[in-house]
């Protein structure tokens, strides 16, 4: 039996998991967990990665390796390889001025929107690599003096499970690069004008490798996978063919569709990032998901089980109760300084119950928000794959599935 193993490094977890190649069938897995925080030191990253491969019983019996990770989230290291910094996550707001700032670089309002989507297929938010290295340059210029590369935290455990041979070793894959700001998925080509521009000079950068390049190797010779962000690995594992939309709710919540066109929105609110065979990842995503859940549990003294049972014992709509769950700012609608809020509180709404449908309702935003914004040109979507995340809950399944639309197909009219 060939086994090989699949990584996650997500916001919350690392997980590893050991399947046979042939039948996809899980042999052995591992987890373990992240700190709290949009600003963590990459080492706790490795140390859960380390923790989670001995729960999986280890490599040294796997063939073949890859990690998937969150995106976005801004590695800066030394000359020597040593991480400057701790890495500034995709859900820390403190750059919302750099990009409000990178648009303004490029003619701002309309004009500036529309040049980065030209250039990358993306607009400035303070999600994005380059406005937190725009941040850093302004903010902390000694530790900026230090850096001599830029990677993404797929890019950088995938370095580490190399063995971390020199800056020019670091690797990374398409989709992790299109969500950087100085990476385009049209041409396929770094934009080291742009990184400059946010920066303030030219950087190393990972190489972008296609889908069966190689990384590096584990220390038994297995060949490691260039590797994905986490949306895209998402979408590869859910089969997504051109059309097919997949709704994913974690740290995060996702709706995007797998296309065969580049998406042109200039508003912000779908970005136009790469997959990972050589298509494209329209997406629309936002802050504020399975946390907004975890908040929930807090409030009301519940585990998420009760939780779930509460929101489906409550009516749809919760009469009227309404959560706005910008708990940590938001990403779409661009609102990083937003804060969350409750609507329609009443004698009659002021029950656990109500409370815990309404944060399960809030949560669909994502869902709400990426059938309103098609995608671009990117060509209708058919069928819809929900990606079942850590944290969502039955209740969220459910309610989703009881707006009306049957689970696994989305009409036209759906968007």
């Amino acid at each position: 039996m060939t086994l090989v193993a699949g990584i996650d490094s997500s916001t919350q977890s690392c997980k590893v998991v050991i399947r046979d190649a042939e039948t996809g069938k899980l042999v052995r897995q591992g987890r373990a967990t992240h700190p709290e925080g949009t600003e963590v030191h990459p080492e706790a990253w490795w140390s859960a990665l380390q923790a989670a491969i001995e729960e999986a019983g280890g490599l040294a019996d796997v063939a073949a390796a890859s990690v998937a990770g969150q995106q976005h989230g801004m590695v800066v290291l030394d000359a020597d390889g040593e991480v400057v910094r701790p890495a500034l996550l995709w859900n820390d707001t403190r750059s919302a001025g750099a990009a409000a700032d990178l648009i303004e670089d490029l003619g701002g309002g309309d004009k500036g929107r529309q040049a980065w989507v030209d250039a990358v297929g993306i607009v400035p938010v303070a999600s994005f690599t380059l406005t937190k290295l725009r941040w850093l340059a302004r903010h902390e210029p000694e530790n900026a003096a230090r850096v001599a590369a830029v990677c993404l935290p797929h890019d950088w455990l995938t370095w580490k499970l190399a063995g971390a041979h020199g800056l020019e070793t670091l690797r990374t894959d398409r989709s992790d690069a299109s969500g950087t700001l100085y990476w385009s998925a049209k041409t396929n080509e770094y934009r080291h004008d742009l990184l400059e521009l946010g920066f303030g000079r030219r950087l190393i950068v990972p190489e972008v490798l296609g889908p069966t390049g190689i990384a590096g190797h584990l220390p038994n010779g297995a060949p490691l996978g260039p590797g994905a962000g986490d949306n895209a690995a998402a979408g590869l594992g859910a089969g997504a063919l051109p059309g097919d939309v997949v709704i994913s709710i974690g740290t995060s919540g996702t709706v995007f569709v797998s296309s065969d066109v580049a998406p042109d929105d200039p508003s912000g609110a779908v970005s136009g990032f790469a997959d990972t065979t050589g298509r494209f990842l329209p997406i629309v995503v936002t802050l504020n998901a399975a946390r907004v859940l975890d908040a929930a549990t807090r409030l009301l003294g519940v585990d998420h089980d009760e939780l779930s049972r509460l929101a489906l014992s409550a009516p749809a709509g919760a009469d009227g109760l309404v959560l706005i769950p910008y708990l940590e700012g938001e990403r779409t609608p661009n609102r990083p300084n937003a804060t969350g809020a409750v609507h329609g509180l009443t004698l009659r709404t002021s029950e656990p119950a109500h409370l815990a449908r309404a944060a399960v309702e809030g949560i669909g935003q994502p869902d709400r928000a990426g059938r309103r914004r098609r995608p671009q040109r990117g060509g209708p979507p058919h069928r819809a794959g929900p990606v079942r995340a850590a944290g969502a809950g039955p209740a969220a399944r459910r309610i989703r599935r009881g707006r009306g639309r049957p689970p696994g197909r989305v009409g036209r009219r759906g968007w």
